[in-house]
This record gives C-alpha cells, sequence and structure tokens, in this order.
C-alpha cells in the first residue's frame, strides 16, 4: 500500500479522526477500510451529523419499525437514541483495536449530550451518566460543550472516570476554563483513588467558524491594517491556544496529575473544513498539523487532504507571532471575547437546531410506521 498524505500526516505525531457516522459507514466496511488505509484512528459525530444521516436516509427505517414493534408509544428522543447508540456502539467496536494497540490514546468515538441541555449543568451531567452507560464502550466520549453550565459538568464527568469531548471551544479563555476543569475532574477522581490513566479527554478548537466571523468583522473596519488579517485569526487563535496547552502539560499541577498517571487533554482542531473557497481547501489541516494534537476531518476536508495535503509539522511555528496577531483585533475595535462568545451561542443554537429537526422528522416517520401497524 502506497504512502498517501494522510498515512504521513498521522505519522507526523497527529492523529487523524473522522468528523462523521452514517450507518452506510459502518456496514459497507467503509470506516473499517479508512482505519486500515487512511490512518483514521478516531470518530466524532454531532446532532448536525446525526440529523442528516437518520433524516435523510432510509437505512434506519427498518430498526425504527422494529423498536415501535416493541414499544409503540416511545417518544422521537427515545427513537433517537436508540439508533445512535447502535451506530455508536458498532463504530466503537471498529474502533477498538486501535484503542487497544495504542492503550488508550486513540480508538475513540464520541457521542454528543443533548444540545438542549447546554445551559443546564445536571441535566448534562444526568444525560452524559446514562449514555456512557447505555453505551458500555470503553473507548466512548461524551461529548459536552465548553457553556459556563457545561464546565463544572465536565468536571464532575472527569471525576466520575467518563471520557468527555469538551466541544464548541473558540477562545484562550474557553481553553483556559476547560483544562481547569478538567485537572479538577482528575483530582477529585484522584482523591477517590480511581485510576487516573484510564481517562482520556480531547479539547475540541473549532477553527474555520473563527476565521468567517473575524474576516466579516475586518472587513466592517475596512483599513488596510484590518484587511490584511484576513484568513489568520482562526489559525493564530489555535497556535496560541497550543502554547497555552504546552505551558498547561509543563505546568507542576499538571506534572504532579501525570505523575499519578493522567494523560494530557489533547487540543483537537475542529471545524477544519475551509468555508471561504479563496482559501485552501486544506488550510487548516496543513497549518495545524502537530504533535500531541488531534484533527477531526469531515469526508471532502479528508478526502482532499488525501489527494493533495502536505503533511509538515507547522503548528510549532510561528507561535509568538500567532500571538502577536491576535493583539491587533482590539486596536483595530474588533473584540475578540464578544465575537467568540458569539461563535459559541450561535454553535449551541444551530446543534439544537439540527437536534429538533431531527426529532420533529422522527416524530413523523413514527406516525407514519405506527399507522401502517
Amino acid at each position: 500500500m502506497s504512502s498517501t498524505p494522510l498515512n504521513q500526516l498521522a505519522a507526523s505525531g497527529q492523529s487523524i479522526w473522522y468528523d462523521n457516522i452514517h450507518r452506510s459507514l459502518l456496514n459497507n466496511g467503509e470506516l473499517a477500510r479508512m482505519i486500515e488505509e487512511d490512518s483514521v484512528t478516531g470518530l466524532t459525530s454531532n446532532p448536525t451529523i446525526f440529523e442528516k444521516a437518520i433524516a435523510h436516509s432510509d437505512l434506519y427505517d427498518q430498526e425504527l419499525r422494529t423498536l415501535l414493534d416493541q414499544t409503540p408509544q416511545a417518544d422521537a428522543q427515545t427513537l433517537y437514541e436508540a439508533l445512535a447508540i447502535s451506530d455508536i456502539r458498532a463504530a466503537a467496536d471498529l474502533m477498538r483495536p486501535v484503542y487497544d494497540r495504542t492503550e488508550g490514546v486513540d480508538g475513540y468515538v464520541s457521542l454528543e449530550v443533548s444540545p438542549t441541555l447546554a445551559h443546564d449543568t445536571e441535566g448534562s451531567v444526568i444525560e452524559a451518566r446514562r449514555l456512557f452507560e447505555a453505551v458500555d464502550r470503553p473507548n466512548l466520549m461524551i461529548k459536552i460543550p465548553a457553556t459556563e453550565a457545561g464546565i463544572p459538568a465536565i468536571s464532575t464527568l472527569i471525576g466520575e472516570g467518563i471520557n468527555i469531548n469538551v466541544t464548541l471551544m473558540f477562545s484562550l479563555t474557553h481553553y483556559d476554563q476547560v483544562v481547569k476543569a478538567y485537572m479538577n475532574g482528575l483530582e477529585k477522581l484522584a482523591s477517590k483513588k480511581g485510576d487516573l490513566s484510564r481517562i482520556a479527554s480531547v479539547a475540541s478548537f473549532f477553527v474555520s467558524r473563527v476565521d468567517t466571523m473575524f474576516d466579516k468583522a475586518l472587513e466592517a473596519v475596512g483599513r488596510p491594517e484590518a484587511l490584511e488579517l484576513r484568513g489568520q485569526i482562526g489559525i493564530a487563535n489555535a497556535k496560541a491556544t497550543y502554547k497555552r496547552f504546552e505551558e498547561v502539560t509543563n505546568s507542576k499541577r499538571f506534572k504532579s496529575l501525570a505523575g499519578k498517571g493522567a494523560r494530557v487533554q489533547r487540543p483537537l482542531w475542529a471545524s477544519t473544513s475551509t468555508k471561504n473557497p479563496d482559501y485552501r481547501d486544506v488550510l487548516y489541516v496543513e497549518e495545524l498539523l502537530g504533535p500531541q494534537t488531534v484533527n477531526t476531518l469531515p469526508p471532502a476536508t479528508l478526502e482532499a487532504f488525501k489527494d493533495h495535503g502536505l503533511a509538515q509539522v507547522r503548528l510549532t511555528e510561528g507561535i509568538d507571532k500567532a500571538v502577536a496577531l491576535l493583539d491587533k483585533l482590539g486596536p483595530l475595535g474588533v473584540d475578540y471575547h464578544d465575537l467568540t462568545q458569539i461563535l459559541q451561542a450561535d454553535g449551541v443554537n444551530a446543534f439544537a437546531k439540527s437536534f429538533k429537526d431531527l426529532l420533529k422528522t422522527l416524530d413523523e416517520k413514527r406516525a407514519e410506521i405506527l399507522v401502517k401497524v
């Protein structure tokens, strides 16, 4: 088998996770092939991905009919969870050899709590516990957003030994809150004599959406010094976060936890498809390749990188310059904090809409099936 840019990327120290799930991917051998040939070592899902998979396919209809034969009163959310758990279990089983081979570094599959719980700490904790138990796979990560309510939920769940993929992170403030929650959780687990080496977590930092938002703000300013920053803020933001990650990893507090078996909470680059057609289609993969990180690639981006990506470590280049670039925003009247908070709120709302659309479709399919029965 000839080496592709994907294989070269993986050999450079970054893990490739696939940002997609669909029953056909699991049933037709495609995910198994990607694990074998494309160096894919994990899979992420979200409400939008499941909405596309379930609402726009008939592959789930037979299982829906079976579920409704067994429990005619099942509501749309119950049906969704049953379908999603089936897919997540199947994906986790395919990834299990990767999990075993890497001793728990990779091989994870992520399932998100309902986005309607993004501002509900207790509800998030209860649902995360329930989903983790229902899937019953050691290589499952539960996704929790880095919202104000999500942060304490993350700490609680890590403290209970549940693997967490923290999602919807857009700023250095979000990262600082998340890594503190992770270490708080590890310290809680250690105080209960829990095994820290069995816990894994990633901090999912969104990239292309940042450029979309900040490019618009910079164009509104209109001055040459503002316009020249377009297409650079997303990558600069991620590099500044990576610098913070290295500082945390080398801190006395984390080294103490590492001495008890704790793993680093790897940065995961999300939203890595290029939204602006003027930018290179693999921009957010090439520029963010670096050690101890994950890049979760949607289908088109994965195929594009496999075809013409350049697997060179660039994440660690120009980190101080990246931080200085972010410092230029304030004097231009572009508020970093406000825009990244808007991005997070928009992300929560987008996932919530997809989830509601999915439940609506399942309600319609449910009614249609019950009428025929």
